[in-house]
Formats: C-alpha cells, structure tokens, sequence
C-alpha cells in the first residue's frame, strides 16, 4: 500500500504541519511500491532512448518524464513535446524558448535531444536526477489530492528560489513567474490579486504585481522575494489567504487573520 501524503487542514495549520513533517512523509512516500516500480522502468530504460520520438513512444518513460516536470497533464500532447525536446533550447526561436511557460524549456533542456550530439539520457548521472525530480513532484500531487494549495507552496518554495537564481532582468524573471501558472496562482493569491486582474494588458499585470508586491514585502525584487526569511513570508501569507478562499473566514482569532495583520 502506498503512502499518502497527509495534512489535517488546509490553509496556514495544514502549512506549518507539512514543513514539519516533510522529511518523514517524502519518506514514507519514496519507499512505495508503485513509485518504485515506475522508477525501475525508467532507470533500467531511458539509457538506451537516444531521441525525442524514442522517448514520446514509450509512454511509461514519457510519462515519469513529464510528471519530473509537472507536466503530467500534457501526455496527450505528444506532438507538442516532440517538438518541444526536439528543438532543444539553444537556439532563440526554438519552441520551448516561444511558451510562456518554463516548465517546457526545464524538460527539453534537461533531456538535451536539441542540445547535444549524445543526449544526456547517455549519462550515469541522470537517472537519478529525473528520480528525485519525479518523487519529489509525485509527492507534491499526491498531497494536492487533499489539499491543493499546499502542493502549490511546495512547488513554489522550489521554482521561485529556481527562478531568482536565472540569469535574466528582474522583470524577464516576473514574466517567468507570470507565465507559469502554478506560481502565478501562487503571487495572486499572495498578493490578494483578483481573478479579473487576468484580463488586463500584461504590462499593466507586471507593474501591479511589482507595486503590490513592494507594499506587502518591500521589495520587488525576484531574488529579494525567493531569499530567507521573506519567501517564508510570502508562502506563508500564501497558505493563509488560500485557506481562507477554500474553507471560508475564520473569526476574530483565526491564525490567518492573526498572521495578516502583520502585513
């Protein structure tokens, strides 16, 4: 039987909960035997896989490959991450460089179809790269089952310190962070953006989203916002806004209305 990742509550208990117990629960969760099994699959396969077709025809390997990315729900776009891994990243105009989204330019670059002459399913080393990257998305899902907004902190406590490490300006940076929906989720819930805020024009959502972000961290800096203690912050703000549009308002004393009247 297979670990489920667990938390009493959403909203900011359920967070403070999960950054306890994480160790013991990726645990417990990498020790199952279905993970497991799909893992084996996959180390005892991908080092024979030396194309983008190769590996889109083979929808076991395909699909720990997509879901080490989060992109699990794109395994009936074959045609799509063909051609994403195909073109590779270096060139300017290759697809993964067109989408908005990162998580596409993360896959093909780490696969390297486009890249390189030998790609990096070659190497000794990557199996076990894509195995801790698909335990450790496969535990955030399995936790999103329960409770979605703390898979969404969890990744974004990992993507946002990815992104503030990138080269790039800060705005190039926010247009990341915009154009990957789970972080973006993440930002307007944070920074009690609402759902129409999408329809505006996009340089109008940057300027709000580095306007609003200086009024509740001080600062709107991308590197400033992934560093201790203010990511904490912000993921913390994060859980306790979203626990509130999940669950409905606490009263008077609810941790999160405590926690807000910090900000």
């Amino acid at each position: 039987m297979s670990f489920q990742p667990f938390a009493p509550s959403g909203g900011l208990s359920g967070w403070r909960f999960v950054q306890a117990t994480l160790p013991q629960q990726r645990a417990a969760f990498a020790a199952g035997p279905v993970l497991e099994r799909e893992l084996a699959y996959f180390r005892d396969r991908i080092g024979t896989v030396t194309s983008a077709e190769e590996l889109v025809g083979d929808y076991r390997l395909l699909s720990v490959a997509l879901a080490a990315f989060g992109l699990s729900d794109e395994i009936g776009n074959r045609f799509l991450i063909r051609k994403v891994l195909e073109e590779g990243t270096t060139a300017p105009d290759a697809l993964a460089n067109k989408l908005s989204d990162r998580r596409y330019r993360a896959l093909s670059q780490a696969f390297g179809f486009g890249d390189f002459a030998t790609p990096n399913t070659a190497l000794s080393t990557f199996p076990d790269q894509i195995a801790e990257k698909f335990t450790e998305r496969g535990f955030e899902r399995a936790l999103g089952e329960t409770r979605p907004g703390l898979r969404l902190a969890l990744n974004a406590r990992r993507e946002l310190v990815e992104i503030a490490g990138s080269s790039g300006s800060n705005r190039t940076k926010w247009f990341t962070i915009m154009g990957t929906p789970p972080l973006r989720s993440v930002m307007e819930t944070a920074l009690a953006l609402p759902k129409s805020f999408a329809a505006l024009p996009i340089d109008r959502q940057l300027q709000e989203f580095q306007v609003r972000a200086e009024a509740a961290f001080g600062t709107d800096d991308v590197a400033a916002l992934a560093a201790a203690p203010v990511l904490d912050r912000l993921l913390d703000r994060f859980a306790a806004l979203d626990g509130l549009g999940r669950q409905g308002p606490g009263g008077p004393s609810s941790p999160a209305l405590v926690l807000l009247r910090g900000f």
